[in-house]
């Protein structure tokens, strides 16, 4: 099972993924400030409390390789994740998408991606999600308005 609750050592981990420029990059996702770990404990301190936020670490070989949320909204879950690079191909994020989603009931469940990311919509597209919409947002990793596509796991 790639999917574990959050310990205080993976924010570390979390922190350094966040400095990848190429994986911001394609992401099209990035703090303001990726440095500045006040900014970053914050963030994570603030998912970490709140009830309606599921946090989970992808785990591989006992260490913190990425983390995946699920964030309920009024409407939808919204979900993301983030891997490292160094362990994009592996089928990692794949599996704990998969055991994500096997445990978590409701739907529908949405998820935000850059509409170049390949690799993320690859995930999706594999596990059910239809795009519904495209929505035009800022991104800090490439100072740039980019698409984003708003994929929805509808019920089944």
């Amino acid at each position: 099972m790639p999917l574990r609750d959050v310990r205080p050592e993976d924010l570390d981990e979390f922190f350094v993924h966040q400095q990848d420029e190429d994986a911001n990059q394609m992401s099209g996702i990035a703090p303001r400030s990726p440095a500045d770990r006040g900014v970053f404990d914050h963030h994570w301190g603030t998912l970490l409390r709140d009830p309606r936020v599921q946090v989970h670490t992808i785990e591989h070989e006992g260490r913190a390789v990425g983390a995946l949320i699920c964030s309920e909204q009024d409407d939808a879950a919204e979900l993301s994740f983030w891997t490292a690079q160094e362990f994009w191909g592996l089928g990692l994020t794949t599996s704990a998408v998969d055991e994500f989603l096997r445990g978590y009931p409701h739907r529908p469940v949405r998820a935000h991606v850059a509409e170049d990311n390949a690799g993320t919509v690859k995930v999706l597209s594999r596990r059910g999600f239809e795009v519904v919409g495209e929505e035009k947002v800022f991104s800090n990793a490439r100072a740039a308005v980019i698409t984003e596509l708003v994929m929805e796991l509808g019920a089944d």
